[in-house]
């Protein structure tokens, strides 16, 4: 399942993530978007959810929410 398809509220943990620019790898693993790590969707808005990761809340595109398997 991807977070896309999360459920609000509910904590995840982050088995993968799958891009095809490392560019983006590195970024999202600066965020601590990483394997491993718990995360939860706190919104879906038509951009994309918001997710809180640590202690940090980001708003992520739809198309990257897709590329976190979690």
């Amino acid at each position: 399942m991807t977070l896309n398809e999360a459920a609000v509220g509910k904590e995840y943990v982050i088995e993968s993530v799958h891009t095809e620019d490392a560019e983006m790898d590195a970024f999202l693993f600066s965020l601590g978007c990483y394997s491993g790590e718990p995360i939860t969707v706190i919104a879906h808005r038509a951009g994309g959810p918001i997710v809180a990761i640590k202690d940090s809340r980001y708003s992520i595109d739809r198309s990257l929410a897709g590329a976190i398997v979690i």
